[in-house]
């Protein structure tokens, strides 16, 4: 009977937009849809469904209702505000994930900022979520900085006698206090701070200097030192993270990992072409959920509840009633909104490695085949907050100074990734400096991700001690991202280096942390030896050639087209040699370079 019931109430649907409602046999809502016409949606449910978790929903339902809009736009704002009130248990929900904080301006007269992890629905503007890692706290402090906006719980009526030590500080405007600022000031303060908040830097520096002009124009060179003051800190901040794109995009990047019942999504935050976050958003035993069901249930949710909407939003592939999201992005928004599909060029890519972004963290958080047990070791002893699961290492190598090369070697998921391993040739440096080689190449590596993606490693492995490390963590310190965990390995006592720590970590030469960390520091050691190798016999067998009589720019260019490079000159015979230079000259050559090989062979032999 309810089967019949319901097959009754679909065919009877009307021909309008709106949403519908299944129920179960006790009244509770199953699952809430849109439709731009609910009769043709209606009848989908009549035939064979490809969406199998959908076609169990509808074997439990006993009744459905609907409910009638003027258009698809408010149908899908009545669909989320429905799926928020009932929270159906086949709808997909986006949850709070405690693991994400998020700052928030009060809606009090006088707004403060605060640190929390709920959302709610009371009038504050949210700004997030951060990455984990104190990030939140730093914007916080940042924020007190810049635009002095308080941070305390009083009820703010102007009637204390004094201020607290904020104000003195410059951390605080101080309207607890009567006279120290106006209402007008401070709300301009915190417009600033959203701004700020929202990543639109740019838009926030045009009106600061807007401002500081006019204070100055006005002789009110206090306040214009403080404008300028606080532009060249916004400005700082912003070269630490430079533009990954030239256009300057506000865009959300989304990719989509299912499997084994389990759902990853993970959102590239782009603000100004930067890639200032990403977010990673999961659902255990969601069942065979579609990928492209997930996204039109879970987009309304996102951007119902942020306070900033970007231009665009790229996805991996289309999503149903798409039109109507875009109106409805659009008139929040108060400009146009473009849903993207990409499909070439650096905008699919981005969206590519979004995708393989949601696939690492559908590894991480759904993992059955268990931890890597020196992953497993290294997070109890170091104390992390989760299991690493992509460790970099550096090393350093040259030979008495010169011709200085620097590696980076990447273990994941148990395995070494050859593919993503660079050299660095170091530049500048006078002389051996082991140190400034070292905070030379982690600036450039992580400069160079935070341009492009933004995705930090789960640890950092420095080849050396004490010194090694510290130049490392001041590269790190200047890229604004001292949260990401980091650790020195020094060779001669096995002893592991930590910012906080003064003393090593010694661990038992049978720990299965300690030798994961050997096996990325030795082969960190043996790529940048191999590449030091290589750029110093390619120089020295270029400078000999120069050097050999007989031997000018016509013949070493002959020597050069005959064998393809000068690493094949060095291998040649004596009859290779003489084909293309005749006998004697090509004798010459050959014992001069098997000289120099003898030469370089003890120098490395001396210097390992």
């Amino acid at each position: 009977m309810p089967a019949e019931l319901v097959e009754q109430r679909i065919r009877h649907l009307p021909d309008r937009p709106g949403i519908y409602v299944f129920k179960n046999a006790e009244g509770k809502a199953l699952y809430v849809g849109k439709a731009k016409s609910l009769r043709k949606r209606g009848a989908n449910y009549l035939q064979p469904m490809a969406d199998p978790r959908l076609a169990g929903m509808v074997a439990e339902a006993a009744d459905l209702e609907f409910v009638v809009t003027d258009s698809e736009s408010e149908a899908l704002l009545l669909e989320n505000n429905w799926i928020k009130k009932r929270r159906p248990r086949y709808n997909v929900l986006l949850r709070d994930d405690k693991t994400y904080p998020y700052l928030k301006l009060t809606g009090d007269d006088y707004p403060r900022i605060a640190f929390t992890r709920r959302i709610r629905d009371d009038g504050g503007d949210y700004f997030g979520p951060f990455l984990p890692g104190g990030l939140a706290r730093k914007a916080i402090k940042l924020v007190q900085k810049l635009f002095q906006i308080r941070v305390c719980r009083i009820d703010v009526d102007g009637s204390l006698p004094r201020p607290c030590l904020y104000h003195p500080m410059h951390r605080c405007l101080g309207p607890c206090v009567d006279g120290l600022t106006s209402k007008a000031a401070y709300d301009e303060a915190v417009e600033q701070a959203k701004l700020f908040l929202a990543g639109r830097n740019d838009e926030l520096m045009r009106r600061l200097k807007g401002e500081m002009w006019q204070a100055a124009e006005t002789l009110d060179y206090e306040t214009a030192a403080r404008l300028r003051d606080t532009l060249a800190e916004i400005e700082a901040i912003s070269e630490r993270r430079k533009l990954s794109s030239t256009a300057g995009e506000d865009v959300d990047v989304y990719g989509v990992h299912l499997s084994g019942g389990h759902a990853a999504v993970t959102v590239l935050v782009m603000r100004n072409g930067q890639v200032l976050d990403r977010r990673e958003l999961f659902w255990e035993a969601a069942g065979e959920l579609l990928p492209e069901r997930l996204l039109d249930e879970l987009l309304p949710q996102i951007y119902d509840r942020t306070t900033f909407i970007p231009k665009e939003i790229h996805l991996p592939f289309p999503v149903e009633g798409a039109e109507a999201l875009t109106d409805w992005l659009t008139r929040r928004k108060g400009e146009r909104v473009y849903l993207r599909m990409p499909s070439r060029g650096a905008k699919a890519d981005r969206v590519k490695l979004a995708r393989r972004n949601a696939e690492l963290a559908h590894r991480r958080r759904f993992r059955s085949d268990g931890e890597h047990p020196g992953a497993e070791s290294l997070k109890h002893h170091l104390h992390l907050l989760e299991t690493p699961h992509r460790i970099e290492g550096f090393d350093v190598s040259h030979f008495q100074g010169g011709e200085t090369v620097a590696s980076l070697v990447v273990w994941e998921e148990g395995k070494m990734r050859k593919s993503a391993y660079r050299s660095f040739n170091v530049r500048d440096l006078e002389g051996p400096d082991d140190f400034a080689a070292m905070q030379q190449v982690v600036e450039r590596r992580y400069r160079r991700v935070l341009e492009e993606t933004g995705d930090l490693p789960d640890l950092i492995l420095i080849d050396g001690g004490r010194g090694q490390l510290n130049a490392a963590l001041g590269a790190l310190a200047e890229l604004g991202v001292e949260e990401t965990p980091i650790l020195g390995l020094a060779k001669r006592e096995e002893e592991i280096y930590l910012p906080e720590r003064p003393e090593p970590l010694r661990l038992p030469r049978s720990d299965a942390g300690l030798q994961l960390l050997q096996q990325v520091r030795d082969e960190a050691h043996r790529f940048a030896v191999s590449r030091h190798r290589g750029r110093r016999r390619k120089r020295t067998l270029k400078s000999r050639l120069d050097d050999l009589p007989g031997i000018g720019p016509k013949r070493r260019k002959l020597l050069l087209q005959h064998f393809g490079s000068l690493a094949a000159v060095r291998d040649a015979g004596v009859d290779e040699l003489s084909s293309v230079l005749g006998e004697k000259l090509g004798r010459r050559v050959h014992d001069g370079l098997a000289a120099d090989d003898g030469i370089e062979s003890s120098a490395y032999l001396s210097n390992p």
